[in-house]
């Protein structure tokens, strides 16, 4: 496991990598499908993103759907699963992006992580946090870092005890310590999570 290795020369994070199980990325298919569910789990517990994500399936007979079936999908229809008019106008937008453009799963995998960003923050609705969140867990980059992740915050803030106060100066401590991680962020913010989610918040 080289990024174990790697990560553990950083004492504070191998402190937090100590006891968990090893992290795989993986490299999935259905990209529009993952980003359609990223934007519904915005802001939501696991165990209500999942109850979506359940739903939305349902609509498509339990199968995976493509994005012209989405697109084809009413709003009133993804309205009565329960989400937002905002959340069911953007994984419209997703559809009617990957169909307008034509997009492949294997055209997205070809390209780098700042291509990604750059083109996939062109949809209304999907931000660079939202990207990040499909580069680490559909596209399986090894190399992704998410300052903007509260989650990754709280932790390193505790970790390292960074002032969260001063947002500017957090984010920028935060990019000091992560490059130091690299070519191995994405499992770094693994550890975080996993870190994070299993330690007592006093």
């Amino acid at each position: 496991m080289q990024h174990l290795e790697h990560l553990s020369k950083d004492k504070k994070l191998h402190k937090v990598i100590t006891g968990q199980q090893p992290h795989k990325l993986v490299k999935r298919k259905n990209i529009h499908l993952h980003l359609c569910n990223s934007i519904m789990s915005q802001q939501l517990s696991t165990k209500v993103a999942d109850v979506f994500q359940q739903r939305f399936i349902n609509l498509y007979g339990g199968k995976t759907p493509t994005a012209d079936q989405i697109a084809a999908t009413p709003f009133e229809t993804l309205r009565s699963i329960g989400l937002s008019n905002a959340k069911a106008n953007y994984v419209l937008n997703v559809c009617n992006f990957f169909i307008a453009e034509k997009i492949t799963d294997a055209g997205l995998h070809a390209m780098t992580n700042d291509e990604l960003i750059a083109f996939l923050t062109r949809i209304k609705g999907v931000g660079r946090w939202t990207v990040e969140m499909i580069l680490m867990f559909t596209l399986g980059r090894e190399d992704v870092f998410a300052v903007d992740d509260l989650g990754i915050q709280q932790a390193m803030c505790k970790l390292y005890k960074i002032n969260a106060e001063d947002k500017k100066a957090m984010k920028d401590r935060m990019l000091t310590i992560s490059k130091k991680w690299s070519p191995y962020r994405t499992y770094a913010c693994r550890y975080l999570w996993g870190w994070k989610d299993n330690t007592p918040e006093n």
